[in-house]
């Protein structure tokens, strides 16, 4: 019990401080750099920003969701997905650098909101959690799509990024529709849509 606390705050920590570990090399790894300009450069690092965010809030999401879990096999889904998204969270910020960006000041407040969100969708429920979460990562699907096409059309880089993050997130909400997700009700749906808008507009600046 004591081992796996530590663990789960090393991965907190981990998280909001920004030291990412990736198991699997950056998709940009073997795509040349652009040359962009000025104004394009930091609309793709604000972007990349907002996904970084993104990311900082589904770990938290998930250590949340895998805490309050009742079925181990939910468990393993909910940590296995997880380390597939510290690969996401190492990319972003990898990329943030290269385009001269910086991550978002108010990372500890994101970790700390979805941590709560992820323990309360937890306590409903393997049902209701893997719902949340199949919804969750569908609209994350939505919103990196989104970027692609608000990113500079030569950036090849950021969406080489962009697309591998895209394929993980359609990966994890069919394992957790696999496992017996449940369907939100719409004003649920709506509310977490409303809650990303907020998110977004907000790390796109800070």
């Amino acid at each position: 019990m004591l081992d796996r606390l530590i663990g789960e705050l090393d991965r907190a920590l981990r998280a909001v401080a920004g030291v990412h570990r990736a198991a699997r090399p950056s998709p940009a790894r073997a795509v040349p750099e652009s040359e962009l300009q000025d104004l394009d450069q930091a609309h793709a690092a604000a972007l990349m920003r907002v996904n970084h965010v993104g990311e900082v809030c589904a770990q938290a999401l998930y250590q949340g969701q895998a805490l309050t879990a009742r079925n181990a096999r939910s468990r393993a889904v909910l940590e296995r997905s997880a380390r597939e998204e510290e690969d996401h969270l190492a990319w972003s910020a990898d990329r943030i650098r290269e385009l001269g960006g910086r991550p978002s000041l108010l990372n500890p407040l994101w970790y700390a909101g979805s941590l709560a969100i992820g323990a309360a969708a937890g306590a409903l429920g393997d049902r209701w959690s893997l719902a949340f979460l199949a919804e969750t990562e569908r609209q994350v699907e939505e919103h990196l799509s989104g970027h692609l096409k608000a990113l500079p059309a030569q950036d090849a880089r950021t969406r080489a990024v962009v697309e591998a993050m895209r394929a993980d997130e359609a990966k994890h909400r069919a394992a957790a529709i696999q496992l017996g997700a449940a369907e939100l009700p719409r004003p649920a749906r709506v509310a977490m849509r409303l809650a990303s808008k907020v998110m977004t507009s907000v790390a796109y600046r800070l």
